[in-house]
């Protein structure tokens, strides 16, 4: 009973004592309460700032790369090497360095270092949406060197096809899958700038497209013979081609270095020298063992 002294107030929810806890719950599910006391918002996506999302869009001229990492492989929970492949999108001229982990104290030498063996500037710099390169000290760097960072869009899955491509054609046919200890990382890297990226670049042939128009009006792309050669005279090929290189290369220098060794003779020392490195892989291993 209530005293002559309880509020109206209280009066108003008296037989609120008498309800089951189920009740309630089915009167917070009525039109009633749902209207007046729920309000429904739709998710919002995350949205990263870095990066723009689209395609690169090079206009014919070589300096907009596509990145991509390929990881050598985990043993017992531990780690292997990581692969950073970058492919320039007009040339295809290929550099593979190698770094022990994807975190910022190695990733970011090894990036500065890969973009410096290109032969041209680098104005564009594609990657996936991974976030070992979409993030504020990889964009920082980008920004400093005035590169254009863009990433993959969604539903689009060839957006970054050319470097997965070649992750299989040419990283995974020199290193394999197997794991490759962490502690390799630097005599890898050496190996891929004196050996297999010299070889890739100036005497490996490489299938380049031609876009041809259907009946229906949609582009496909064929590749003809006479368009297959090295990502070197890919570039030669281009008008006014020394415009586009750094200041302290020509095209006549690099064709020179380029006939200083047969397309055979350049083969048989990129794989002299990795036979060479994965018997040092066999030894150290069965040392540590």
């Amino acid at each position: 009973m209530l005293s002559p002294n309880d509020s109206p107030q209280v009066t108003r929810f008296e037989r609120l004592a008498s309800l089951s806890v189920s009740h309630l719950y089915n009167l917070r599910h009525s039109k009633t309460y749902l209207n007046q006391r729920v309000s429904f918002t739709k998710t919002r996506p995350v949205v990263n700032p870095i990066g723009v999302r689209r395609a690169p869009r090079p206009a014919g001229r070589p300096g907009f790369i596509r990145i991509d990492s390929v990881h050598q492989g985990d043993l017992d929970g531990t780690k292997g090497v990581y692969h950073v492949n970058a492919v320039d999108i007009v040339t295809q001229w290929e550099v593979v360095a190698t770094c022990e982990r994807i975190s910022e104290a190695y990733l970011l030498p090894v990036l500065q270092d890969l973009m410096a063996q290109f032969p041209f500037e680098i104005l564009g710099f594609h990657s996936d949406n991974g976030s070992e390169y979409i993030n504020k000290t990889v964009a920082s760097l980008l920004e400093k060197m005035r590169v254009e960072q863009t990433k993959s869009r969604s539903r689009h899955s060839n957006d970054n096809a050319l470097a997965e491509s070649k992750n299989g054609s040419v990283v995974r046919k020199a290193f394999g899958y197997s794991h490759i200890p962490q502690r390799f990382a630097a005599v890898i890297n050496a190996f891929c700038r004196e050996h297999l990226n010299p070889y890739v670049n100036l005497h490996r042939p490489s299938q380049f497209a031609r876009e041809v128009v259907d009946a229906k009006g949609k582009v496909r792309k064929t590749y003809p013979q006479e368009l297959i050669q090295t990502p070197l005279n890919k570039l030669a090929s281009l008008p006014d081609v020394n415009s586009f290189l750094r200041r302290d290369t020509t095209i006549e220098q690099l064709q020179s270095k380029a006939r200083a060794q047969t397309d055979l003779q350049a083969a048989t020392a990129m794989n002299v020298a990795r036979l060479k490195l994965f018997d040092l892989f066999n030894r150290r291993s069965k040392t540590a063992a």
